[in-house]
């Protein structure tokens, strides 16, 4: 497993990017722009650990950020998705998103913080039981 990011929701991106970037020091490493989804991701890193990167996720569409929604989710590279999260489920943990896709699925920890969980490399194809498996509460 690999870390990779947190993700937290930000309402004003350049009031953002100026704290971490020009106030804390940190470097914008990557920036998508999502018209169709209506939204922005800027991952910043600090200069000395730039693989350890905050996701600042602008959504075009401003709402209120309360009890924590500003904070989104922690995210790890897996080997395999599939087996990761075939002994989480052996463990009792829910799987809120199943990797239906071969690619992604969100958990929660016992304190429910979102956890991301991304296969490493490319998608592996569908199976089951995942492709047929519903979400589960929020993710």
């Amino acid at each position: 497993m690999r870390y990779l990011h947190t993700m937290v929701r930000v309402k004003d991106l350049d009031a953002s990017l100026d704290f971490y970037v020009n106030k804390l020091g940190m470097i914008e490493t990557r920036r998508f722009e999502r018209p169709e989804g209506r939204y922005t991701l800027v991952f910043v890193a600090a200069p000395e650990t730039p693989d350890a990167e905050v996701e600042l996720t602008y959504n075009w569409d401003t709402e209120d950020y309360d009890g924590g929604r500003n904070f989104g989710h922690l995210a790890f590279e897996v080997d395999d998705i599939y087996a990761a999260c075939q002994k989480l489920m052996d463990g009792g943990v829910t799987i809120n998103r199943p990797p239906r896709d071969g690619h992604m699925a969100f958990v929660r920890s016992p304190d429910n913080i979102s956890v991301e969980l991304l296969q490493k490399g490319k998608a592996l194809a569908p199976a089951e039981p995942w492709s047929s498996m519903p979400n589960t509460g929020a993710w």
